[in-house]
């Protein structure tokens, strides 16, 4: 809740209070040109039609034709037959009696004591003007009639906490029931607004003075002065010592002071007749003393109830932010909520970048777009107010002035854009702190007196802020874990693509030697049936690889049931290298195989590129020459499922420790080519693919490759396993 000052003060800011009327500044204007005239006068008045009637009215009155029968019948001789001095108080009474009118509340309020107090104090302090040589009678008048402006303007702003004081006795004590009860009183209501009216004197002063201790305006200006000397002899009487002492000030005695107040009484009468005003009865009001409302019974009770409030305000804030479609969504809600429950001028969000070191501020709702262009650093040096918001995760409550004084130089570069963005005297910075990080900072520009109502709100901002930097975090969450999968998948499919790459290398191989082979057996006119086989083998091979890079499913295991016999597999991958010359007479290939169970659950091809690559691998690694073993070792048993084991072994120089650790993962080779240290990853890849598992061996005597493929038949409960040591029978390839 709004504590009461400021409360009154921004209702006074939004009150549509009138405003003063343009023919009265005009006059002021009038009255302090010294060659300012008759004629001119005339001329101002003209233009107003009410202010013309109301000359009229009283020029044509009996007061002013007692022994003529003729009646002035134009507006110059109306002015003549009134005179100078009267014109100039009735077209001042008149624009402020109804402006003074036009006050909210004044029509259903008795102001009868109001405008004789008002009235009085403007006959005396007119008089004291023409004691003290004052050059500005008119300007002491309008002094007086605007001592008390500020009571109609409390009354207007604020009816139900100012009505029951509205007929107090105007004095100190109602001042300090005003300062108690509204943080403000109705001299400094009073002096707001005339400076709002922007004069070039020293009215406002005179009406924020009028309840100033004497000692106090020892050196203040005459016009101050003397309406604090007017207001003390209109309703003071009583207090002859102030009276005293503020006469001196004014540079006058008692005896000055006897002839203006006894004929203030019938002047003001005279004007009040002339202004159409009803001061009857206005004596026989009595004027109780200001009243101070009780404190509330249980004020315990009463922050309990505020406490409960602001709970189910963040609660249905938390509601709110959890309902919002993404970060925007979020981001605009936050804003708008913030408007709302603090009364916010202007709002900005800004986030911690991602390296932490600075703010970017975001663009939500109708702000511009540049706005997320703009940053501030969170160093300690450069970032200011803001800055330290987000390093201490506490709230920092800023002005302009103050931010200059305290520094004691000129704002930054980022500081003044900021309250510039905002457009506000001062800021509310509010950092969103979740799980001991703070998110980022939402700042509210505010005016500079609305300060103290935020930080006495300081809890139910902070539960706010915990609201929004929750549901922030998890939008921001989002955001990151659906990049990240977006990069995962990314990553899959770029590691798929060099995998295929890779394997098409191996057809595309094959096929360059088996169009040389043709060539030769072309060029001798021998038969070449079988290449051809061969060669459309590789070229539907190729095409398989590509078409399953646009079918890929990254990390999902191969579902294929077909059986596949592993000896025929073999045979095709002895027959591909045995007219290409790619295996050198110095490496000798033995195959094994059993005559038992050879059939396994997988596709032929994924079986075949296995091959492919192991037997290749083995022959790089013997450039001197050597063996190389396939053999089928039969049918195992594990974690009750049968496996078929395959082995492709190598009499090379082993592979060393460190290799052999990461012998399956994506490492830098030292073979040439992009494609290079692949091999095995795809391996091991395609084993997978088709369900099974690969192991190796390696030391000084060769490396051996153990594999383990889902025997054909083995989703059901395995039966003991046959000996896997008999029936093998050795085939050897012959070297080419």
């Amino acid at each position: 809740m709004l504590q009461p000052d400021l409360d009154i003060r921004h209702r006074l800011l939004i009150a549509r209070l009138p405003a003063m009327p343009q023919i009265l500044i005009k006059l002021i204007e009038h009255l302090q040109a010294d060659d300012a005239g008759m004629p001119e006068l005339a001329a101002l008045i003209a233009k107003d039609p009410a202010m013309a009637s109301k000359i009229f009215s009283v020029a044509s009155s009996s007061a002013f034709h007692r022994n003529s029968g003729a009646r002035a019948v134009g507006l110059e001789q109306s002015l003549v037959a009134l005179g100078t001095d009267m014109i100039k108080t009735l077209v001042i009474s008149e624009s402020v009696f109804q402006t003074f009118s036009s006050f909210p509340h004044s029509a259903s309020t008795d102001l009868r004591a109001f405008w004789k107090s008002s009235l009085t104090t403007a006959v005396i302090a007119r008089e004291l003007a023409r004691k003290m040589d004052y050059p500005h009678v008119e300007e002491a008048y309008l002094a007086g009639l605007l001592h008390n402006v500020g009571r109609l303007a409390l009354l207007a702003t604020a009816p139900r906490e100012y009505a029951i004081n509205f007929m107090a006795r105007d004095d100190e004590d109602l001042c300090a029931v005003e300062q108690r009860t509204l943080q403000i009183t109705h001299a400094e209501a009073g002096a707001w607004l005339i400076e709002r009216w922007q004069l070039d004197s020293f009215l406002a002063d005179s009406v924020l003075y009028h309840h100033e201790p004497v000692a106090r305006l020892a050196s203040a200006h005459p016009l101050i002065r003397m309406v604090r000397l007017a207001h003390l002899l209109c309703g003071h009487g009583d207090e002859p010592d102030a009276i005293e002492d503020a006469a001196q000030l004014c540079g006058l005695d008692g005896a000055a002071l006897e002839p203006i107040l006894a004929n203030a009484a019938r002047q003001v009468e005279k004007s009040a007749g002339y202004l159409g005003i009803d001061l009857a009865g206005a004596d026989d009001i009595v004027a109780p003393s200001a009243y101070v409302p009780p404190p509330p019974v249980d004020p315990v009770q009463q922050r309990l109830s505020e406490e409960v409030r602001n709970m189910m305000l963040v609660s249905e804030m938390a509601q709110t932010f959890a309902r919002q479609d993404g970060e925007t969504g979020l981001l605009d809600a936050m804003t708008r909520s913030a408007r709302i429950l603090f009364d916010f001028e202007n709002l900005l969000v800004m986030l911690e970048n991602p390296t932490g070191q600075a703010l970017l501020g975001t663009a939500t709702g109708n702000q511009p777009g540049r706005l997320a262009e703009f940053m501030l650093s969170l160093d300690p040096e450069q970032g200011g107010q803001v800055a330290l918001s987000a390093r201490t995760r506490k709230p920092v409550y800023a002005s302009r002035a103050g931010m200059n004084a305290q520094a004691g130089a000129p704002l930054s570069v980022a500081e003044e854009q900021l309250f510039r963005i905002l457009g506000s005297e001062a800021l509310v910075c509010l950092p969103l702190v979740a799980n001991q990080r703070c998110l980022g900072v939402l700042i509210g520009g505010v005016p500079a007196w609305q300060l103290a109502g935020c930080q006495q709100r300081e809890r139910f901002l902070q539960s706010f802020a915990t609201q929004a930097a929750g549901a922030l975090e998890t939008a921001l969450s989002e955001r990151g874990h659906a990049r990240r999968q977006l990069a995962q998948v990314a990553e899959e499919y770029r590691d798929a693509s060099r995998r295929v790459v890779h394997e098409v290398n191996n057809p595309l191989s094959i096929i360059k030697n088996y169009l040389s082979i043709l060539d030769s057996k072309l060029a001798r006119r021998e038969p070449v049936v079988g290449e051809l086989s061969i060669l459309n083998e590789e070229i539907d091979r190729v095409g398989q690889l590509l078409n399953g890079l646009a079918d890929l499913q990254p990390g999902e295991p191969s579902r294929m049931g077909k059986a596949t016999e592993v000896a025929r597999v073999v045979d095709d991958v002895l027959r591909l290298f045995r007219a290409t010359g790619f295996v050198p007479a110095s490496v000798q290939t033995v195959v094994r195989m059993q005559e038992g169970p050879g059939a396994i659950e997988g596709d032929a091809d994924l079986l075949k590129q296995v091959l492919v690559n192991l037997v290749k691998n083995a022959v790089e690694a013997m450039p001197e020459g050597g063996r190389i073993e396939i053999a089928n070792r039969g049918l195992v048993n594990r974690e009750r499922k049968l496996y078929l084991e395959l082995v492709v072994a190598d009499t090379g120089p082993g592979l060393s420790a460190e290799l052999l650790a990461n012998l399956f993962a994506p490492v830098k080779s030292t073979k040439e080519g992009p494609h290079h240290g692949m091999g095995l990853s795809i391996v091991h890849s395609l084993v997978s693919k088709m369900g099974g598992l690969i192991a190796c061996r390696s030391g000084k005597t060769g490396t051996t490759f153990e594999i383990l493929l889902p025997a054909a038949g083995s989703n059901t409960q395995a039966s003991p396993p046959a000996s896997s040591s008999a029936g093998q029978t050795p085939r050897l390839m012959d070297s080419v």
